[in-house]
């Protein structure tokens, strides 16, 4: 009896065994054309083993790319595609770079931060004035998705003006949106209970009587 553990070890595992056995033979084949026969035909075996390929764009290519490198690259036959080298099969991708900025505040997120970045930009105008003020509606509204027992007004400014490094200020006769109206606006909807009169059993519906049956009589003493 054959033991996995006493067997070569499965390069591509979805081939299974026979297949990766067939590469084998074929690459032990002296007759390059004969081998070329084998090698069309593995790609045959190999396709319908994994019909779902077949959705997926250059599904042939990919076949004779697998084919390669079950065999470990030893395969040598004539390939309608060019052949992948052990080399480029272990480039290591390149690092992606990730912008990394220091948050003063992270509860309120990067896009606030660029949205106070381009208010700073803009020109005194009743346009800038209403924009800082929707920003510290907005932040007090995110602060509260964080901490829901209460916020200060003050601590808001204070963080606007650390922020803004100073550059935006609100109107001293603005006000806040109260804390209750956030909360209301962002408390999630609370799931309706199914009323009795959507309910197809009618419990206090009163028994109705079958005329088939007489009707026991009351016995008087």
């Amino acid at each position: 009896m054959e033991y996995n553990s006493t067997r070569s070890k499965l390069i591509i595992a979805e081939y299974g065994r026979n297949v990766q056995k067939m590469i084998e033979h074929a690459i032990s084949v002296e007759d390059r054309e004969k081998r070329n026969q084998l090698a069309k035909g593995i790609i045959r075996v190999m396709g319908q083993i994994n019909p779902h390929l077949r959705d997926v764009a250059d599904f042939t290519h990919k076949l004779w790319d697998h084919l390669f490198i079950i065999s470990e690259f030893k395969l040598d036959v004539d390939s309608p595609y060019p052949i992948p080298t052990e080399e480029i099969l272990n480039i290591k991708p390149e690092q992606v770079p990730y912008t990394y900025k220091k948050f003063a505040f992270r509860h309120y997120g990067r896009n606030i931060e660029l949205m106070i970045e381009k208010a700073t930009s803009m020109e005194e105008s009743p346009a800038k004035e209403r924009i800082i003020q929707l920003i510290a509606n907005h932040l007090k509204k995110s602060y509260l998705t964080w901490n829901r027992d209460s916020v200060d007004d003050e601590v808001i400014v204070e963080h606007l003006n650390i922020m803004s490094k100073g550059q935006l200020k609100l109107n001293e006769n603005f006000k806040f949106n109260s804390s209750f109206d956030i909360l209301a606006k962002t408390k999630p909807p609370i799931s309706k209970n199914k009323s009795s009169n959507n309910n197809p059993i009618k419990r206090n519906n009163p028994i109705k009587k079958n005329n088939n049956f007489p009707q026991a009589k009351r016995k008087e003493n």
